[in-house]
């Protein structure tokens, strides 16, 4: 939601610094200081979520991811009462405040949710549920531009309102959460609490034995030799663990680094400059979102039939493909007057190629590309990468645009041909597979054996090995 609600207020919001400035300081704002106060407003999100990632291993740690969860609505509320109270108090920084806190709520989310589901998730339905995360990411995108539209809360009188309405997911999440059970893996193998954990599977599988399930998590616990969680230093430092980690740099850089955020922050000026009307954007914006959220429900149906590793490879080798052709048909887009409507086109298949695998699923591999001891610290890495990379888009884009033109697209095309090369060479599918069968499949490329691994763990339990 937060990453379209900025979008159709825009013009409005930037009326609003040019009239608190004016009422302050007796004089326009400058167009550069305009420029750079919304740049600020857009990116300072990612600043929070970056703090919101870097707490995530404590939070979790100390009040489990149910806790977190709870506890993260909190910023939501007091996040939402900055950003639709701004105007009333004339204060621009209380909108830049409010953006950066619900960064924090968002760097929290976006990473206690994947581990909260991929722990409670049977492994042959563990892509699928985890996928629900992105499509509920696509359906808040969607929501946030239908509120946005002018007949509804995208006008000068209202566009507080689109902030407010923050509050709301927050407060039903209050609502349901507190009669959903712990995870269960959090219960077992991180407070010893057997009955705890045997009570939750029961909850969520919907039967009475639960005897396999708690004898996989005891594997794997064996398989660890230690309820110590690891550090990100630890988990850097750990050879049987390398190339898990490059892999979830790699893809949460590309995650961000792709464009696909980019179009989000500013596709009214990029549809604006593709020539289309004023009047007639905010219902083309509207397309994109059902767009996104068809193609993350078609990935969700068939993750667990094509692969984790299929739809990763798919989608940013067709990002890559769609920007090249964007990039061409804004360099023609003042010869032919139906030349905007192939950039649009283009524009809609960028989307759908990124929903299509690389929208949900380096949250799914996250999870599952880590043990328990070490999955608090992979998603606090993946949670850095993520929020450092979407400051940087969100920041840097406008002056891309006004730097490369029409050919600022050609950088995200690089990202997406680079993913796509290593992700191909690198990551072995992970569908269908136990948490320590995942390891195995690294065991070569780390060019450490997984007895080995394991060995060294049970003589050495609270060491770390090299």
């Amino acid at each position: 939601y937060n990453l379209s609600v900025v979008n159709a207020p825009a013009l409005y919001i930037k009326t609003f610094y040019n009239q608190t400035w004016m009422e302050r300081y007796g004089e326009p704002i400058g167009a550069d200081m305009v420029t750079m106060l919304w740049s600020i407003t857009v990116s300072i999100f990612a600043i929070g979520g970056l703090l919101g990632a870097l707490c995530v291993t404590l939070l979790t740690k100390l009040i489990g991811r149910k806790g977190t969860l709870l506890l993260n609505n909190g910023f939501a509320v007091i996040a939402a009462l900055l950003l639709a109270l701004g105007e009333k108090a004339r204060s621009f920084e209380m909108l830049i405040i409010g953006r950066f806190v619900m960064g924090v709520d968002s760097g929290i989310a976006l990473s206690a949710l994947p581990m909260y589901l991929g722990e409670i998730s049977p492994r042959h339905m563990r892509g699928s549920i985890g996928q629900f995360n992105s499509i509920l990411i696509c359906l808040g995108v969607f929501t946030g531009q239908v509120l946005g539209l002018p007949e509804l809360l995208g006008q000068e009188s209202r566009w507080n309102f689109l902030f407010a309405f923050l509050a709301l997911p927050a407060l039903l999440q209050l609502c349901v959460l507190p009669f959903l059970p712990e995870s269960p893996r959090f219960l077992l193998m991180e407070r010893r609490d057997e009955a705890g954990a045997e009570k939750a599977f029961r909850a969520f599988l919907g039967k009475k034995d639960v005897s396999k399930e708690l004898e996989e998590v005891h594997a794997e616990g064996r398989a660890q030799n230690t309820l110590h969680m690891a550090s990100v230093t630890e988990l850097l430092l750990n050879p049987a663990l390398r190339w898990q980690v490059i892999t979830v740099i790699v893809t949460m850089a590309c995650y961000q680094l792709c464009g696909l955020n980019a179009i989000w922050y500013y596709t009214n000026g990029i549809l604006r400059d593709s020539g289309f009307a004023e009047n007639v954007i905010p219902y083309i914006v509207l397309s994109t979102g059902g767009i996104e959220t068809l193609a993350a429900v078609v990935s969700g149906l068939v993750i667990e039939r094509i692969g984790r590793r299929p739809l990763l490879i798919f989608g940013f080798s067709a990002m890559a493909f769609f920007f090249g052709l964007l990039t061409v048909f804004l360099n023609f887009q003042d010869q032919y007057t139906w030349m905007p409507y192939l950039s649009f086109t283009c524009i809609l298949a960028v989307i759908a190629s990124f929903c299509s695998g690389p929208g949900g699923i380096p949250f799914v591999l996250t999870g599952e590309l880590f043990e328990q001891s070490y999955r608090p610290a992979a998603f606090m890495i993946a949670g850095i990468v993520n929020w450092v990379a979407n400051f940087a888009v969100g920041l840097l884009f406008p002056f891309m645009q006004e730097s490369l033109q029409t050919y600022a697209f050609l950088v995200f095309l690089v990202v997406c041909v680079l993913g796509a090369v290593y992700l191909y060479f690198i990551l072995p599918e992970t569908k269908n597979k136990t948490f320590m069968d995942i390891s195995q499949s690294f065991a070569k490329i780390n060019k450490v054996p997984m007895l080995m691994k394991i060995a060294k763990m049970e003589y050495f339990p609270n060491k770390l090995f090299a």
